[in-house]
């Protein structure tokens, strides 16, 4: 390897990154079909040319996006699962910090924006939707296991372990959601209000929410 090539392709992934960033930003607010790489350009203030050089096509850039998203969602909600707590702690935990995160970030909430529409939309690529229909349940079949080892110990409150795990998304969407509508303006409930839709009456609640970043996405 060259000197100095190591430095320039970590530039060149951090540069992509940034566009796939800014990418999902316009696509969450414009939808697909009427967000034009010219947009992507101006708001990430580079030349179409520049954007090309690092994705061929406009559908290209959708599909990465979209792929990347349910790769950390999914890679989120592996690394939960397999935490060495007890199932009320890994709960507490995404709850969490993914609540937490999005009182000082829009990435998570603007990436439930772009699935969500993604989801729902019938004019986008066949790649993407290929993407959607194998990956999107994985998040929930994490959950859904967790929810049940919980019940085993009597910290989750009973039911069935594949609602408890919808529950428990759409909950985390829609909070992600009203981020988006309100801005800097959003509040997020106390965490003890959101988990007593999961813990046990006999499970000690949470003090507060917990006071780290990141999230399950």
């Amino acid at each position: 390897m060259r000197p100095g090539s190591s430095h320039f392709e970590k530039q060149r992934l951090d540069r992509r990154e940034e566009f796939l960033t800014c990418s999902g930003k316009i696509f969450a607010s414009k939808g697909y079909a009427a967000t034009k790489i010219s947009d992507i350009a101006a708001a990430a203030g580079v030349s179409q040319g520049l954007l090309y050089r690092y994705f061929t096509s406009k559908e290209g850039l959708f599909t990465e996006l979209i792929r990347g998203s349910f790769e950390k969602l999914n890679q989120a909600a592996d690394g939960l699962e397999k935490l060495h707590l007890p199932p009320k702690e890994k709960i507490l935990r995404a709850l969490g910090e993914t609540i937490a995160s999005m009182e000082t970030s829009e990435l998570f909430p603007n990436r439930v924006l772009l699935i969500a529409q993604t989801t729902l939309s019938e004019g986008i690529p066949e790649e993407t939707k290929a993407i959607i229909q194998a990956e999107s349940r994985k998040p929930y079949e994490a959950i859904a296991r967790i929810m049940e080892a919980g019940q085993k110990d009597g910290s989750i409150l009973a039911g069935d372990p594949t609602e408890m795990a919808t529950l428990f998304w759409t909950t985390i969407k829609g909070l992600a959601l009203h981020r988006v509508a309100q801005g800097t303006a959003f509040k997020a409930p106390d965490l003890k209000l959101v988990t007593r839709m999961f813990f046990a009456p006999s499970s000690d609640p949470p003090a507060t929410r917990l006071p780290q970043e990141g999230g399950v996405a």
